[in-house]
């Protein structure tokens, strides 16, 4: 199937949109018309873009220079390099240059002909074989990058995720593992259960929300409580590198997450729902357009679903590039046509959220779980797992283990037998230095401190966090200073500069690491900043990862750890 253009991206989100009078909402979808085929900076289209929905200039040069897909110009090859954490630890990074210099074309540009542009994106979600690149919509992995590129040796079809239950009974890889069907349990709770019946199963099975935050999903969905014009978002912005258990998910088995979402938007008493998929996942993207456009065909959306008075809408929706549009409120700002930015709380979203309406956002591999809690009962999903934390999660092993790939184990196994077993340790004996988890900004483990539940009490006793539960190796070929310096680039790349003591501290702190000098009195400062005055979790990890990862090192790293 050829890639949709890249207003196709957002076609389901603009007549949405449409018949919402909003045209704000229809902005992100005219900006992504604008973009394709030029490779002129926002200046020059995106006030033209505005200008036909109404807003003024500055309302549409705001994303258009925010996003990063709008921002980077766009030749007429247009290649994504990814440079997050376990592309990075695969190559020291060393394969960005190579690329650059193949294509003859440095990152963040195009050839002054327009032929070819080159991005560096953060992640694409082939952290299990990488380094990775996205030609077009088309996915190359491995060492050799350049080679393939410039056609020196035959382009290689990236390896499909391999994925493994070590639970016994799979609750979110049934469908991947051992091809459950979905769609099982939607027809027949529409036709004879109440909403608060699934409300009640889930909060029953004490499941949280497995996007980073772990907040209670049956306390969010009854702060929506049944509120007219209520809206539940599934959000597919897997941003933290070295996770890609999202992206299996979406493009394996988009049925359960549609699934999942049907029944979300049934217990909140929500007729309409949307899918955001990150622009990094293209073929995710087509994915869950065939499994909507499917799900509407057999019934199972639409209005009067299964002939009972339930009516439920899905549109999915592209993102445009950024990592902190992954934030619930700056995933809401996106969807409206804004700047991708932090947004201030209260208001909550499941007060005021998308276009006002109250919104409950829930990550895909969140929703993915509720139809096998629905199914089997709240309490068989609470039985599992620990008695604070239930139920089971996916973890991501990047491509430096033996055996990279998605496993779901439930939550308190311990991170050393994942390595050791499940990994099987590092490829060729290598020898483990530190242990990203939960990305960038959830924090690093040193080698001899693994023996710790894989939980978000158990990691943040050794100032880490769950996240999105994405484990990154790296070995002793990577240097502790590069690994510094590679996170504060991330931090100050992927900062949304909503608030100054993220904007401007995220880059004093890349300074400082560029510098190699001790970072002394000036850094404490900063960090306290950050970690007390961040509107965000963003800005508010920061020093922790930074501290963590001066821990997993020791002497090489002293003074980082204030």
């Amino acid at each position: 199937m050829p890639a949709p253009r890249p207003a196709e991206r957002y076609d389901a989100f603009r007549a949405l949109a449409a018949r919402r009078g909003r045209p704000g909402d229809r902005l992100m979808a005219d900006l992504a018309d604008a973009r394709a085929g030029t490779a002129d900076p926002p200046g020059t289209w995106a006030p033209v873009a505005g200008t036909r929905v109404g807003l003024s200039a500055a309302a549409a040069l705001g994303p258009a220079s925010y996003f990063a897909d709008l921002a980077t110009p766009h030749g007429r090859r247009h290649v994504r390099v990814c440079s997050a954490a376990a592309c990075f630890a695969a190559r020291s990074g060393s394969h960005i240059t190579e690329v650059e210099a193949g294509l003859g074309v440095a990152a963040g540009n195009a050839t002054p002909d327009g032929e070819t542009s080159l991005q560096a994106v953060r992640c694409l979600g082939y952290c299990y074989a990488g380094p990775a690149i996205l030609d077009g919509d088309t996915p190359r992995t491995g060492p050799d990058l350049a080679d393939q590129l410039t056609g020196r040796v035959p382009p290689r079809a990236a390896p499909e995720i391999p994925a493994a239950d070590a639970t016994g009974d799979p609750v979110l890889l049934g469908g991947v593992v051992s091809g459950e069907r979905p769609w099982q349990v939607w027809p027949h709770v529409v036709a004879t259960r109440r909403p608060e019946d699934v409300h009640r199963q889930v909060a029953e099975s004490g499941l949280r929300g497995r996007g980073g935050a772990g907040f209670g999903v049956a306390m969010k969905w009854s702060t929506v409580g049944g509120a007219p014009g209520a809206v539940v978002v599934a959000n597919g912005d897997e941003g933290d590198p070295g996770s890609y258990a999202d992206r299996l998910l979406m493009e394996a088995d988009p049925d359960r997450v549609l699934e999942g979402l049907a029944l979300a938007c049934f217990a909140c008493g929500a007729a309409r729902g949307v899918v955001l998929v990150r622009s990094e996942y293209p073929r995710a993207l087509t994915r869950m357009r065939e499994a909507v456009t499917s799900a509407y065909a057999t019934g199972h959306l639409g209005f009067r679903v299964h002939g009972t008075d339930t009516t439920v809408d899905v549109q999915v929706v592209g993102g445009a590039g950024s990592y902190v549009a992954g934030e619930e409120t700056a995933l809401i700002a996106g969807l409206e046509g804004g700047r991708g930015c932090a947004r201030p709380r209260p208001p909550y979203p499941t007060q005021a959220g998308l276009w006002d309406a109250p919104t409950v956002v829930n990550n895909v591999e969140t929703l993915a779980a509720v139809p096998w809690i629905v199914s089997r009962g709240g309490a068989a999903y609470a039985r599992r797992g620990t008695s604070g934390e239930s139920g089971t999660k996916l973890v991501c092993l990047s491509e430096r283990f033996a055996r990279p790939g998605v496993y779901e184990v439930e939550l308190g196994t311990s991170v050393r037998w994942i390595v050791t077993v499940l990994g099987g340790g590092l490829k060729g004996g290598a020898e483990l230095a530190a242990l990203q988890v939960g990305g960038p900004l959830g924090g690093f483990l040193a080698a001899d401190a693994l023996e710790v539940p894989l939980s978000e009490a158990g990691l943040a006793a050794r100032g880490a966090a769950l996240g999105h539960a994405g484990l990154v190796a790296f070995d002793r070929h990577v240097a502790p200073q590069d690994v510094l310096r590679h996170l504060w680039e991330f931090a100050a790349a992927e900062s949304c500069g909503a608030c100054s003591p993220c904007r401007v501290g995220s880059r004093r702190g890349l300074e400082l690491a560029v510098a190699g000098a001790l970072p002394g009195a000036e850094y404490g400062r900063l960090s306290r900043v950050l970690a007390e005055a961040s509107l965000c979790a963003f800005g508010l990890r920061i020093p922790l990862a930074v501290r963590s990862l001066a821990r997993a090192y020791g002497e090489p790293l002293a003074g980082w750890d204030q």
